[in-house]
């Protein structure tokens, strides 16, 4: 196949009139040397390689991908799996029969719908009297789908009975692991942030909008927040603090109902009304975003030092 599609090349590159009908056949039954075939020839018909990655650069390109934890510490060979039950015939269906109901299949094997979640939320977060017991019910708590997916549940760190509470958007693959906000890069960047006011996690507290880290580090769905909603407002309630400062956009248009952007709010004072009293709130920047943007580091600063102000008897 490769020794006709060279010399249909070599007729076409060296008929006069363009390799076609009847002058390519006279071209053909001339005599011609092998070596008029040129490597290069040869050689541009011929597909790439394929590159062969180092274990290293597979790794990234997972990261880049979003694949950057394993279901499972011991390695499973799926297609011995699939040819075990290929081997093995189908079991025969069998059909109830009348006056015997089918097994019921329990309703945690179901995921409810989001309004059903929304409103199941709503009903069940108030009903925590304490910290500990709306950690209990978030454990407990099947209506939202990333809870499937997450390793363990970041409910909060810091001191329960400080003045000032952060609150994030939803944890990433740092504190899905420790089970804590804000341990990453993020959180370094934040435990600084903290320090050029005076405070430090022994002093402060926080948490997150969403308890569960999405899968690959995604934005949470709208349905996702409205269904943690209820569960933050909980523990902002709980902890009843002095300062509520949102970290981000997303934190900020949740807890106070906000439409504008982050740029447009920072900066400024809001007040969240909790139901018994209204806690003065600053929305500023989340410490992922002063990663990838340092130039906007000068802003937070300012809203730190009102934020310090705000402490201050």
């Amino acid at each position: 196949m490769v020794l006709i599609i060279v010399l249909s090349d070599f007729a076409a590159k060296n008929n006069p009139v363009g390799g076609s009908g009847r002058e390519t056949a006279k071209l053909f039954r001339k005599p011609f040397r092998a070596e008029a075939i040129q490597p290069t020839m040869v050689a541009s018909m011929m597909p790439d390689p394929i590159p062969t990655l180092s274990a290293r650069d597979l790794l990234a390109f997972y990261l880049e991908a979003g694949v950057d934890c394993a279901l499972s510490d011991e390695p499973v060979d799926r297609l011995s799996e699939s040819e075990a039950v290929a081997d093995e015939p189908p079991a025969p269906r069998q059909m109830p029969r009348a006056g015997i109901s089918a097994p019921a299949i329990s309703r945690s094997e179901i995921a409810p719908a989001p309004d059903v979640a929304i409103m199941s939320a709503r009903d069940i977060a108030p009903t925590a009297a304490t910290l500990a017991e709306l950690r209990a019910l978030l454990e407990t708590f099947d209506g939202c789908a990333l809870k499937a997916t997450a390793t363990k549940l970041v409910f909060a760190d810091g001191n329960p009975e400080a003045k000032i509470m952060f609150v994030g958007e939803a944890p990433g693959r740092d504190e899905d692991l420790e089970g804590r906000p804000f341990v990453g890069r993020s959180g370094k960047l934040l435990d600084r942030m903290m320090n050029a006011i005076g405070l430090d996690r022994s002093s402060a507290y926080i948490a997150n909008i969403i308890p569960w880290r999405p899968p690959g580090n995604r934005d949470p769905s709208p349905q996702e927040t409205q269904i943690c909603l209820p569960f933050i407002r909980r523990q902002i309630e709980l902890v009843d603090p002095d300062v509520l400062v949102c970290l981000g956009k997303p934190s900020s248009q949740a807890v106070l109902e906000l439409k504008d952007g982050i740029m447009k709010t920072r900066g400024r004072w809001y007040d969240y009304d909790t139901g018994r009293r209204k806690i003065r709130t600053m929305p500023t920047f989340h410490p992922a975003y002063l990663l990838r943007s340092p130039s906007y580091k000068r802003m937070t600063w300012q809203d730190l030092r009102a934020v310090k102000k705000a402490l201050q008897p």
